[in-house]
């Protein structure tokens, strides 16, 4: 998928919605009509197509984006890198219908998807809160499993099913909280901090040193042209992180969307 695509789409569902809006105003309105004849009855009806209305005017808008984003990507070169070897990643959350996480490249082209796993037969995973991380050729290259427990752990598997390690969250004071992340032996490999007002979370290792950090507002301009939306969060890591513990830090991605929000 490319950035352009994914805006197409949300443009889609919120076509769908402005149509499904109209549904209760068409059936009042014929009700009225046929048994009851009142205009008040009739004022029920102006929520629905107002949120139709509203609704179709974001599909309008949604659709020059992507037009306008198409146009741009055409005339650009791309060019693409792997999920872990990228250093920079744009990440769009959508929060509709299933929840997901799509992880860009600066091209516009997808690097990854975040989403809800669900599997029959895998007794590790079953009944339990997994998400999973997939590659660019939607590959599952790593799972994050939430254990709803005080304190928060997001437990983080290899595409093996090997553990890797956690993210533990808990509360030090009402408006304080750690956030630690440990390796598979139960070490403390480092940290993520972060504002209590706006994104920008920064993650750290065991000397406190940054290694990585999301923030919005941080949108290079020569992006712009890909991603017109200037708030949208930018991903970055550390080169000198292998694999497995990027895998590792992108648990805290896990906490920032599907919990926190």
């Amino acid at each position: 998928m490319k950035i352009h695509e994914f805006y197409r789409s949300s443009a889609n569902i919120t076509l769908n919605g402005s149509i499904v809006s109209l549904v209760p105003a068409i059936i009042i309105g014929i009700g009225n009509l046929y048994f009851f004849q009142s205009n008040q009855i009739m004022l029920l009806t102006i929520p629905f197509i107002v949120y139709s209305f509203i609704s179709f005017q974001v599909y309008l808008y949604r659709m020059k984006q992507a037009i306008f984003i198409n146009r741009n990507m055409s005339q650009s070169n791309s060019h693409s890198d792997s999920l872990f070897s990228a250093k920079h990643l744009v990440v769009v959350f959508m929060n509709q219908q299933e929840s997901s996480v799509h992880l860009f490249f600066p091209d516009g082209n997808e690097a990854g998807i975040i989403k809800r796993h669900r599997q029959k037969g895998f007794q590790l995973f079953r009944k339990q809160r997994i998400y999973a991380l997939y590659n660019k050729q939607y590959q599952a290259v790593g799972y994050y499993k939430i254990k709803k427990i005080t304190p928060w752990i997001i437990e983080v598997y290899d595409k093996n099913k090997r553990y890797l390690g956690c993210l533990k969250k808990e509360r030090i004071t009402w408006l304080q909280e750690k956030k630690e992340m440990m390796d598979e032996s139960g070490t403390s490999i480092g940290s993520v901090e972060g504002s209590g007002y706006f994104m920008d979370e920064c993650v750290l290792n065991q000397s406190r040193q940054q290694v990585g950090r999301l923030r919005r507002g941080w949108m290079p301009v020569e992006w712009s042209g890909r991603f017109p939306e200037p708030n949208t969060p930018v991903l970055s890591l550390s080169d000198n992180l292998t694999e497995k513990e990027k895998l590792l830090r992108l648990s805290f991605l896990i906490n920032e969307f599907f919990i926190e929000r």
